[in-house]
């Protein structure tokens, strides 16, 4: 009887550690990016403006609102980056989603039509990466 009852153990023990050897290798532990972070965005006829100017790096997303009377498209230029958006319609909205690296990038906005001047682009200023999302709830 006790050959049986150490055998049992045995097996048992020889189960746990299988068990506990799955999925090491499929399973990475990797943070989560940060939370994306939304900035807001006007075009107006001298100049265009983005708020908050200032975040950390990670990913972002842009609304920006063109209040000018004519068709503008949306320029987001950093070191290596350019993205545009647009064009968008007077009144209406465009939306620049990006995960940005610490810098400075220009948010300017441009018309296919010949301006007298053109508009004063907005600037932000990326800082040091976010905390990863780890602990943060309720995210997808």
């Amino acid at each position: 009887m006790g050959s049986r009852r150490a055998g049992a153990l045995l097996g048992v023990a020889i189960s746990a550690a299988l068990i506990a050897g799955c999925g090491d290798e499929d399973f990475k532990n990797e943070p989560r990016p940060p939370v994306p972070i939304g900035l807001s965005g006007v075009i107006q006829s001298n100049r265009v403006t983005v708020s908050p100017a200032r975040v950390g790096a990670g990913p972002i997303v842009i609304t920006i609102s063109n209040q000018t009377e004519r068709e503008r498209t949306i320029t987001l230029e950093g070191e290596t980056l350019m993205q545009r958006a647009g064009p968008i319609a007077p009144g209406d909205t465009a939306t620049i989603q990006r995960t940005l690296a610490p810098g400075t990038y220009e948010v300017r906005a441009g018309s296919m039509t010949a301006v007298r001047r053109e508009i004063e682009p907005a600037m932000l200023d990326i800082g040091a990466e976010r905390p990863a999302s780890n602990n943060d709830l309720m995210l997808p």
